[in-house]
């Protein structure tokens, strides 16, 4: 007989996936603190575990299936190939490397196209096998995924506006439902009546060639729909697929007829199953609800069900036939056999109950403590995986030593043989299908045994919301000031509430007094993250694009107002009246004080005297530095460059003035940004992580591409390159574009592009000063909205910092050549930038000079540089003679405001 090895596994070999599934569970933990979260855990599980693990069985039951031997060293090198791969692209994740993501991407498909091929040949050298279908629903898979990575490297050249919505949907659908949802139905064919050690049902390789040409057909429809933005195709394909889904799961329901299922093997693959057949469901109806032409629902409705294909579907599929394979693979002899399963079954009713009502308390609408709890009591019970196999192993080590042990070395597991005429098959002849040469399975459990693992499941589900609904009462409506003090009239109303373009939709609510309210709150923004807080004390937690929560007001007596807490959300008129008939009118519409603090809002005091103030007379730390100003000049001029930065998107309590703190929204650290600095003809290729709490976004003046695509606003956790060609000189301004954009700008979302007009001379010095205002809120806390609103600052800068060139004056000698590079970063206030007891004999603004070298006669001067907000240019001086030089806005209010320093000329 063939060794385990000769069939295509050994039992190392799986171990990496363990691997990545350890690297998932760190990533949950940490994923605050990462860049694109939501999108590293779901390809450490897919593109890594999942992918591993494809590679492995389905290399062992083709050869098994196929009767043919496997070639262990290409195997071996295809592993390393795709794990390989795999750790390239979470490295790219990490690092923010697109081009180490597309070469890691590239490495994993050659491995699964690769092993596609292997399988290719040894199907057409097979000298038959009735099973062989398996193999064809494997190859299928390997096609699909190779679609998938081809959508992939496209979309690491992150194309703009439709065309990325389009490429990200057909590829997440094919490489999820075609490489893992094809496999999986491929290898039940056979596995699942070989875990339930039972016949296969007659005509089951008939239905199943069937369906997979149901599955193949409906995902290539869905997938056409998807790339040519037609909702109403994609709902199609994709029934197509749930229709050859829901076949596979009847033929399993049918089987369990004849076995019912006893082990965690059995109970956890067909969980799995199921939860595949919800998620299809729910994504044929988002796809239905944008017809026509929208696929925002679909692709909102994957986005909520790809936590569940993950955590519901694939992990469960995978750690069932895992427990059912191994043990088998790792006995030696009958006794081991039993001894190995029975020590893999151990709590497993426990086990699945726990880890599918965790997943079905996750997909209910509870308070977000409740989920968390939630999440990870189900980590916890599919973790004990791992204890429970090292168990396992241990008995059958045990079984096979001890006195009693007796019998051959098995072969391992594999689909039950080609039955005999007429289907007759019984559960003596599944041969293989359990424990070979006489390994004779566990003792089932009995109804009984479960019952103590059962309570133990309604324990865990009480417990987890008991917890959570302590860690946050407010949440579930528990410790907060009731919404009512009328009594209750026994009616209930439900609202859906969606807030969508600063708006929320309805924005008015009518009830009688005593009616239990509840809100179900959807985010539909493309890149806002939206909330909505009540006075009464309710809230819902900040929701990303496509996420819903529910908020149980209670019951209402009075009216109020809610509002969305993002900074400048509510001063944009995105609030909800709920207006009571019956009850106390207006009792408090959210303006009486203002309660956004007590629920994390980014917004304003509503009482000015809390804002902080700027004393003139203040002196920074002795530790302080001012910004530095100075431009750097370019390298020379050999062709046209790339510049290609990375900026982190974050929201941090800066110090704007001596002693005085503020929340500013920063691009890489600073406000303004970063100053990036170029020729006519430059590339510039610069990706944004949103590292913030809160849509974030980049509009780039020295470009000149459509706003729609690389101008749009990612949500946190997202990132975005934005590439540009510049093509004329000038002092340019970029910004945070996303409404409302004023308060974006004046959070210090903002910067400056100098590009160099042609054969600009070289000078001694060169400063980068940009004016910007700061409207002061609390200190520490985020920018007064209302105080921007009516155009009345606090205060003014240069360069992010009241003051901060008195402070630390910039530096100069008698006889230097000066350039002062100028942009009016605004939101609101002009500039007129000015050097006491200097003048410019050099003036260039908006892309021309005003005044060179003194001008016509050579004897011109310009005393001061006048810019609007988002205008630039640079003036250049001389000083005769050495002292301090004063810089001022010659507005002059806002100099004495903090738009002033000093270049002190030695």
């Amino acid at each position: 007989m063939r060794s385990p090895s000769a069939r295509g596994f050994r039992p190392l070999r799986d171990l990496p996936a363990l691997v990545w599934l350890a690297a998932l569970v760190v990533a949950v933990l940490v994923h605050p603190w990462v860049p694109a979260p939501r999108w590293l855990m779901l390809h450490l599980f897919f593109l890594g575990a999942i992918t591993h693990s494809i590679l492995v069985w389905s290399e062992y039951f083709a050869t098994a299936l196929l009767r043919a031997g496997t070639d262990r060293r290409a195997q071996d090198l295809r592993l390393a190939l795709s794990n390989g791969g795999a750790a390239v692209v979470v490295a790219g994740i990490l690092t923010d490397t697109w081009a180490l993501v597309l070469v890691g991407a590239a490495l994993v498909a050659a491995a699964v196209l690769w092993h596609g091929a292997s399988l290719a040949v040894r199907l057409r050298r097979a000298l038959g096998s009735r099973f062989a279908v398996t193999v064809r629903y494997y190859l299928a898979a390997v096609a699909f995924l190779g679609v998938g990575a081809t959508l992939g490297v496209l979309l690491a050249r992150d194309p703009a506006g439709q065309t990325y919505d389009r490429l990200i949907l057909a590829h997440a659908l094919v490489n999820v439902l075609g490489w893992m949802g094809l496999t999986i139905l491929g290898t039940l064919v056979t596995l699942w009546p070989t875990i339930l050690r039972t016949r296969m049902l007659d005509g089951a390789v008939t239905v199943a060639r069937r369906s997979l040409l149901v599955l193949a057909g409906g995902l290539a429809v869905a997938a056409a729909g998807a790339l040519t933005g037609r909702p109403e195709v994609l709902a199609l394909g994709l029934a197509g697929y749930a229709v050859g889904t829901a076949w596979s799961v009847a033929r399993m329901v049918r089987t369990v007829v004849h076995k019912r299922p006893t082990t965690y093997a059995a109970w956890s693959v067909a969980a799995g199953v199921l939860w595949l057949l919800a998620c299809l469901t729910w994504l044929v109806v988002g796809a239905l609800r944008g017809i026509p032409g929208d696929l925002a629902p679909a692709a909102a409705a994957l986005d909520e069900v790809a936590p569940y294909l993950a955590a519901g579907t694939g992990a469960q599929v995978l750690i069932g036939a895992m427990s059912y394979l191994l043990p088998v693979q790792l006995s030696r002899g009958p006794a081991s056999a039993r001894a190995a399963n029975a020590a893999m079954d151990r709590g497993a009713a426990l086990r699945v109950g726990v880890a599918n009502a965790m997943l079905l308390i996750c997909v209910l609408p509870v308070p977000s403590a409740v989920r968390v709890l939630a999440s990870v009591a189900y980590l916890v019970a599919m973790a004990a995986f791992v204890p429970v196999t090292v168990g396992s192993v241990r008995a059958a080590r045990r079984a096979h030593t001890g006195p009693t042990a007796t019998g051959p070395t098995t072969t391992p597991a594999v689909p039950p043989t080609d039955p005999a005429p007429g289907g007759t098959t019984d559960a003596a002849r599944v041969g293989l299908s359990a424990m070979s040469d006489g390994a004779a399975p566990a003792p089932a459990a009995t109804s009984a045994s479960h019952r103590p693992q059962l309570a133990g499941v309604l324990v865990a589900v009480l417990g987890v919301v008991v917890a959570g609904v302590l860690v946050d009462p407010t949440a579930a409506g528990l410790g907060t000031a009731s919404a009512s003090s009328v009594p209750a009239n026994g009616r209930t109303e439900t609202v859906e509430v969606v807030a969508e373009g600063m708006t929320f939709t309805p924005d008015r609510i009518e009830v009688e007094a005593g009616t239990e309210l509840i809100l179900e709150v959807t985010n539909a923004d493309a890149g806002q993250v939206h909330d909505l807080v009540l006075p009464t004390g309710h809230s819902t937690p900040r929701l990303a694009p496509g996420e819903s929560a529910t908020l149980e007001v209670g019951v209402v007596g009075e009216s109020f107002e809610g509002w969305c807490s993002i900074i400048g959300h509510r001063q944009q008129g995105m609030t909800l009246d709920v207006v009571v008939s019956g009850g106390v009118v207006d009792a408090s519409t959210g303006d009486d004080a203002d309660s956004s603090a007590a629920h994390g809002e980014h917004g304003s005091s509503s009482d000015a005297s809390e804002n902080a103030t700027v004393d003139p007379a203040a002196v920074p730390s002795e530790e302080f530095e001012a910004r530095d100003a100075s431009l750097e000049p370019l390298p020379e001029d050999q062709g046209p460059v790339t510049h290609r930065e990375t900026w982190s998107m974050t929201e941090e309590v800066i110090e704007v003035a001596p002693g005085v703190t503020q929340q500013m929204w920063t691009f890489d650290g600073s406000a303004p940004g970063p100053t990036l600095h170029g020729r006519v003809g430059d590339t510039f290729e610069i990706t944004i992580v949103n590292e913030g709490t809160m849509g974030h976004s980049l509009d780039f003046h020295a470009s000149e591409v459509a706003p729609d695509g690389p101008m749009r606003t990612i949500a946190p956790g997202e990132s975005l390159t934005y590439t540009f060609t510049a093509n004329r000189s000038g002092v340019w301004m970029y910004h945070c574009g996303t409404a409302p954009a004023s308060q974006h700008i004046a959070s210090g979302m903002a910067g400056t592009v100098v590009i160099e007009p042609e054969g600009l001379p070289e000078v001694d010095r060169s400063y980068v000063i940009s004016q910007s205002e700061l409207y002061l809120g609390a200190g520490g806390g985020a920018l007064d909205t209302e105080a921007l609103a009516a155009q009345r600052p606090s205060a003014m800068t240069f360069n992010g910092y009241v003051d901060q060139y008195l402070h630390d004056p910039l530096e100069a000698r008698v006889g230097d050549r000066v350039r002062f590079w100028v942009m009016d970063l605004g939101p609101n206030r002009p500039t007129a930038f000015h050097v006491i007891g200097g003048q410019f004999d050099t003036v260039w603004t908006e892309g021309d000079y005003l005044l060179r070298d003194g001008g016509s006669t050579g004897d011109g001067g310009s005393q001061a540089l006048a810019l609007g907000p988002s205008q630039g240019g640079f003036v250049e001086l001389s000083f005769a003679e050495p002292g301090s030089y004063t810089v001022v806005t010659h507005h002059m209010v806002d100099a004495e405001m903090g738009a002033r320093g000093i270049i002190e000329v030695e």
